[in-house]
């Protein structure tokens, strides 16, 4: 079984270094700054709250079901954080590139890509159009995780998959 975890890590950490590192441009720093907001709890209440509150029919119903979502999908985040308490791997890996006043919590999940995800979901399910805007969006979100040496490859994966599943959940029960 070790073998098979060395392996992972292995190709995982060349994936990182290969985000972290070989795509490093003054122009995507300033990119991925910005886009990295996204997916953080400020603009992620506000954009499910505006949808909730601001539009109507099946644009509100999504706009709920995406507040569910945002709320629900952080109760897993918070407690596998807990539970795997995963160094950030500008704390782990020499000559990671890194941002401004990097976070010091958990890294494994990633939270902005869990909520990002949990909150385009739903306005993805509503019309096909706004999937083709909302997900290079939010999957960019997630590379800009891994870009600003905040998260590993599988951090983002896991936030990807979380919000992913409690967006359907809420989806499923509302819908």
């Amino acid at each position: 079984m070790s073998r098979v975890v060395s392996w992972l890590q292995k190709h995982e950490h060349r994936m990182f270094f290969f985000v972290n590192q070989r795509i490093q441009h003054s122009a995507l720093d300033y990119f991925f700054n910005a886009i990295t907001h996204l997916g953080g709890a400020t603009a992620m209440i506000i954009i499910a709250l505006c949808v909730a509150l601001f539009t109507e029919g099946v644009w509100r119903i999504a706009g709920i079901e995406s507040c569910i979502a945002l709320a629900i999908s952080h109760v897993p985040v918070a407690i596998i954080k807990k539970k795997y308490p995963r160094l950030r791997p500008y704390l782990v890996l020499k000559g990671t590139h890194t941002c401004k006043k990097p976070l010091t919590d958990h890294s494994f999940p990633s939270g902005h890509t869990t909520a990002v995800f949990s909150v385009t979901v739903p306005l993805m399910l509503v019309h096909s159009w706004i999937a083709i805007i909302l997900l290079p969006i939010a999957s960019l979100v997630g590379l800009s995780r891994i870009y600003l040496g905040l998260h590993y490859p599988s951090d983002c994966l896991a936030g990807l998959l979380i919000g992913t599943v409690t967006a359907l959940s809420a989806v499923a029960i509302l819908g």
